[in-house]
């Protein structure tokens, strides 16, 4: 079983509809994870019916117990984040705030104050359209801990993987370089870099390849839209050689890719133009390359 990450160094390059090409493409031979968990949008365009769908928690917020608050005021006063109030004569958390680091339940002299564990967004294990599985995310609004639910997400994948002998996870990666990022490259065995001609474009994927670096995993490079603009896709390809990316295509710019998605469907399966065909090179390209 082979771990292919889709990832991009900025947000709008064609990421995740490359990914879900690359799903429909594998079928039955693919689990399918969506670690975007920031902004999911995978199951727009895979169509699941969610199967399993499980709280996750993570991290601890303080709560204030009213009956035994006294108001004395000690906890707001150690409180560095500014996450405790007087409110109407009456000490709160104010959640979002909240680091968790529990100074103000060690100071209190009621002990009214106790740390919880947070509810910070749901997993889903669903089945797609097509009927592969896809193991995906929804981080809460305003939560943090992203790169845990991200390592979740990867964890499920892959124990569904090995227990079904499946020949791939497809992961669909965040944008940039954080926490959600660096979650889901740890474990892969090759990354998929998803870039477009432009000074921003070339700017984040030598960023982003340089985390890719630190973890050692080979990479190939899709140039999506290479037709708009000629100079900075040779510039991208000049990069992709003196790093030993290798080049897996160059997608014309085509308003396919909006078309597609605004009826729900990947480019595979709306398009039979010379669209498709470079997508389903490109994924064979991939698994030859993810195969050496």
């Amino acid at each position: 079983m082979k771990e292919i990450v889709v990832i991009s160094g900025k947000g709008g390059t064609g990421k995740t509809s490359i990914t879900a090409s690359f799903a429909i493409l594998a079928g039955s031979e693919a689990v399918i994870a969506d670690c975007d968990v920031d902004a999911a949008d995978m199951h727009l365009l895979m169509q699941p019916v969610i199967k399993k769908s499980v709280d996750f928690y993570s991290g601890v917020v303080a709560s204030i117990d009213k009956n035994k608050c006294s108001n004395c005021g000690i906890c707001a006063d150690v409180c560095r984040f500014s996450a405790i109030s007087n409110i109407n004569n009456r000490h709160i958390v104010k959640s979002l705030d909240c680091e968790g680091c529990g100074y103000c339940e060690k100071v209190c002299p009621e002990q009214a104050i106790k740390m919880y564990e947070q509810n910070v967004g749901d997993w889903f294990i669903s089945q797609t359209k097509i009927e592969n599985t896809l193991v995906h995310a929804k981080l809460g609004i305003g939560a943090e801990n992203s790169g845990k639910l991200v390592a979740k997400v990867k964890s499920e994948a892959k124990q569904i993987a090995e227990k079904e002998n499946k020949d791939y996870i497809i992961v669909d990666g965040s944008p940039g370089i954080g926490c959600p990022v660096v979650s889901s490259l740890s474990g892969a065995n090759y990354v998929v870099l998803v870039t477009e001609p432009s000074m921003s474009g070339l700017h984040d994927l030598k960023r982003v390849y340089e985390l890719v670096k630190k973890f050692k995993i080979r990479a190939g490079c899709i140039i999506n839209k290479s037709d708009i603009n000629a100079e900075i896709t040779k510039e991208v390809i000049k990069f992709l050689n003196d790093e030993s990316i290798t080049h897996i295509a160059n997608l014309p710019y085509d308003e396919i890719f909006t078309k597609a998605m605004t009826v729900g469907e990947t480019i595979v399966e709306y398009d039979h133009s010379e669209l498709k065909k470079l997508l389903a090179q490109s994924w064979e390209k991939v698994k030859i390359e993810v195969g050496n």
